[in-house]
């Protein structure tokens, strides 16, 4: 099984034909499988992009016309909190914000905004985006991940193997949910699905909210949740893990030799007190059941090692 997205879900990209990632991006994704129908470009509608999709001037066309149930934004800071907004309205349910650097403020209108809109789902801003592993050609990509280090349990037994097992990964970090799927693949592990929240401090999706799909969901094994310093988001899922979660969960924390004060990388990476620390989010982990790994290397040899024990 999977969360969110699967094989099946239709998916448009708002700034389809733009040069900050949206065309090169969409090609990406329609050649994991994913069922891209179509994306949005004002002024262009009625033209098609370079795959051959159509383009549309609005979402509201393009849900109209595609029956598209997701969105993928490609749309330059100062306008993407309104492209996540028109898409929202638009009739989009599940809305992943690629772009970087949308400002904390526009950011604020629209989490506000979106409070109307309780069957939306926002993934990002900042952020890798989702992915549903599946055999070639049956997978969901809403992204910028490299979907070929991504295994279902389908690629496994499509090659005469069996799977160790299927694990959830969600991490504030692009690069480091990469590695982990990275491992766990190495391992033997299939993955149901991958979310990358992003790591801004204002955003959609947060930990506590992709660990109850991750726990609602009866084919995730094992959870492996990657966090950074700044915010209370990780001690929050530590505190969800502790009362809810009983399938094993792996956990790391970047950001071990910050600097209070000083900005690591993604905007929300800012060590302001004691409770934003990695030693404080590590700690809190543990205290919570979570094995928590002292290197990002050791997350898929710790998810076998924990797994293996619980059997």
């Amino acid at each position: 099984m999977s969360v969110l997205v699967n094989q099946h879900t239709k998916v448009i990209t708002q700034g389809i034909t733009g040069s900050g990632g949206g065309a090169f991006h969409t090609k990406g994704c329609l050649e994991y499988g994913t069922r891209m129908v179509g994306g949005t470009t004002p002024g262009k509608g009625g033209t098609k992009d370079a795959n051959g999709l159509p383009v549309f001037d609005t979402v509201s066309e393009a849900v109209k016309e595609t029956g598209a149930e997701a969105s993928m934004v490609f749309v330059p800071p100062a306008f993407a909190g309104d492209a996540i907004m028109e898409a929202a309205d638009g009739g989009v349910k599940i809305i992943v914000a690629i772009t970087e650097g949308i400002p904390v403020n526009d950011m604020v209108k629209v989490k506000q905004f979106l409070k109307g809109y309780p069957e939306v789902t926002l993934i990002g801003p900042n952020c890798p985006g989702i992915i549903t592993p599946g055999e070639h050609g049956k997978g969901c990509k809403i992204g910028i991940m490299p979907g070929y280090i991504h295994r279902s349990r389908a690629d496994y037994s499509g090659a005469g193997k069996k799977a160790k097992g299927t694990v959830g990964i969600v991490s504030r970090s692009g690069t480091l949910t990469y590695e982990a799927v990275f491992q766990t693949s190495n391992l033997g592990w299939a993955q149901s699905t991958c979310i990358g929240i992003g790591g801004d401090p204002v955003k959609g999706l947060d930990f506590v909210d992709v660990l109850k799909l991750f726990n609602d969901d009866a084919e995730t094994e094992a959870i492996v949740m990657i966090g950074e310093i700044g915010g209370t988001s990780e001690v929050e899922g530590a505190r969800f893990i502790q009362q809810h979660v009983k399938k094993p969960v792996v956990g790391f924390i970047a950001g071990a030799t910050a600097p209070p004060g000083k900005r690591m990388g993604h905007a929300g990476a800012l060590i302001s007190g004691e409770d934003d620390t990695a030693p404080a989010k590590m700690k809190a982990m543990r205290e919570a059941g979570i094995t928590v790994c002292e290197s990002p290397a050791d997350v898929g040899v710790t998810l076998d090692r924990i797994f293996s024990q619980k059997k």
